[in-house]
């Protein structure tokens, strides 16, 4: 199923979205989704707006991850999947039936909460633990079928575990690129349009240029800053 409607200014909101999306993901390994996800939702609805986005952010993740593949740690990675795949499927089958509007705002409310867990820096001794990657799994692949917002509990796990810039570039393209594919697999395709692919090209581009030359701390602020008004966006059009 393809969808688009390049004349409306929502598509080209969502396109634009998806350019700034792209370079966060090519330049800091995380932050398409979070940036695309709440555009795409408010532009198309819970269902095709997550869908779209999971195959966009499987895919913004393939030059990134063939540029940085000499640092991605496997064992690392396979840690974190086991879970989220595991919990995949048993949260698409529980929301099932639920109504598109609690979808969007449950997306909308996660998408503000975990920008703000992530603006905060949260620091916890727990998430270093063995245990904690069986819940950031499983908060991951809620997130991620609700909203097609996964990165927040993996990128506080990985902010807490201490991992360096190279290795966790390489090991989240990795992994964001399967839990992507996977949960679009299970909630059914529906593939970007030619608009969309094009806009996802730009801007992994121009992420891949700008990845090693702009600052980390600025590039997460801007990521923060899109993200923060994209889920308020979302929440204010599923009460409205």
């Amino acid at each position: 199923m393809v969808i688009g409607d390049v004349g409306s200014l929502g598509t080209l909101v969502g396109l634009a979205a998806v350019v700034v999306g792209a370079v966060a993901q090519a330049a800091t390994g995380m932050g398409f989704s979070l940036v695309v996800a709440p555009c795409l939702v408010a532009v198309m609805g819970p269902r095709d707006g997550v869908a779209v986005t999971l195959v966009l952010a499987a895919l913004s993740s393939v030059a990134p991850l063939w540029n940085n593949r000499a640092h991605v740690e496997p064992r690392a990675v396979a840690r974190l999947l086991v879970p989220t795949l595991a919990f995949t499927p048993v949260v698409a089958w529980a929301v099932r039936d639920v109504e598109t509007r609690w979808l969007a705002l449950a997306g909308g409310v996660g998408v503000i909460g975990a920008t703000l867990l992530l603006a905060g820096g949260l620091r916890s001794p727990w998430l270093r633990r063995r245990e904690a990657v069986v819940v950031v799994g499983a908060a991951s692949a809620a997130l991620n079928v609700v909203g097609g917002v996964g990165g927040p509990p993996v990128g506080l796990y990985v902010a807490n575990a201490g991992w360096e810039p190279r290795k966790a570039r390489g090991s989240l393209q990795a992994f964001f690129g399967v839990q992507n594919l996977v949960t679009a697999l299970v909630l059914g395709l529906v593939l970007p349009d030619p608009a969309q692919l094009a806009a996802l090209a730009l801007g992994t581009a121009a992420g891949l240029l700008l990845s090693g030359r702009t600052g980390a701390a600025t590039v997460r602020a801007g990521i923060l800053a899109v993200s923060l008004f994209g889920g308020v966006w979302l929440v204010a059009g599923a009460v409205g």
